[in-house]
């Protein structure tokens, strides 16, 4: 049973307030992870990581289960249920990517501090077209991208220095490990079959 943000607040002695207890909910909820790491989210994390149980039990009839990574330091929202905001081809062609470079580098051991993984933009370019048989976008479209996956906890976007010849490469972080998973395989799966079905639509159109 769930203990009341009010019960929490008065259990702290006043180090949290009913308010802080109801801002770390809404931004775990929103904001899918919170790192230990992330300066804006620290306090937000430790607050979960301490009522850990209190959260799980807050956010369960919603259809999110949380989970915690004791060492990368995170926790994760995860909804049980695939319905949610509608999801780009490009995005989700995106988080697959990022899921097998971040996957690759765990086979070979060059995971960096906080358990993030580097992706320089020729590699991707390369992992981009052979998984998915499609062109990477442009750099335009890449930056998009990675504002968007920011905001799912799941890579940051690093401007590189002014000698470098790519404009910047991409840090992908752990949690692509519980957030893209079977459900987003079943979402590449239905882009693939509206796909068939527009491109049978035109070659009939075309027949006729």
């Amino acid at each position: 049973m769930k203990r009341s943000w009010n019960t929490l607040s008065q259990l702290s002695n006043g180090t949290y307030t009913v308010q802080d207890f109801e801002r770390a909910a809404y931004r775990l909820a929103t904001e899918q992870v919170l790192y230990a790491a992330d300066p804006r989210s620290r306090v937000a994390y430790h607050l979960v990581e301490d009522h850990l149980a209190d959260f799980v039990a807050a956010l369960e009839p919603l259809g999110i289960r949380v989970e915690r990574n004791p060492h990368y330091r995170y926790v994760v929202a995860l909804p049980s249920h695939g319905e949610g905001a509608t999801v780009t081809l490009d995005e989700t062609l995106a988080l697959l990517v990022l899921r097998q470079r971040y996957d690759e580098a765990m086979r070979q051991g060059l995971i960096e501090d906080h358990g993030e993984v580097v992706v320089e933009l020729p590699e991707l370019q390369e992992s981009w077209q052979a998984l998915t048989g499609r062109a990477m976008p442009d750099v335009g479209t890449l930056r998009a991208l990675a504002r968007t996956l920011k905001r799912w906890g799941v890579c940051r976007l690093v401007d590189s220095e002014s000698d470098d010849p790519q404009p910047f490469h991409l840090r992908v972080r752990p949690a692509i490990v519980e957030i893209v998973g079977e459900q987003w395989l079943q979402r590449l799966d239905q882009h693939n079959r509206d796909e068939a079905g527009d491109a049978e639509a035109e070659d009939d159109d075309a027949a006729a």
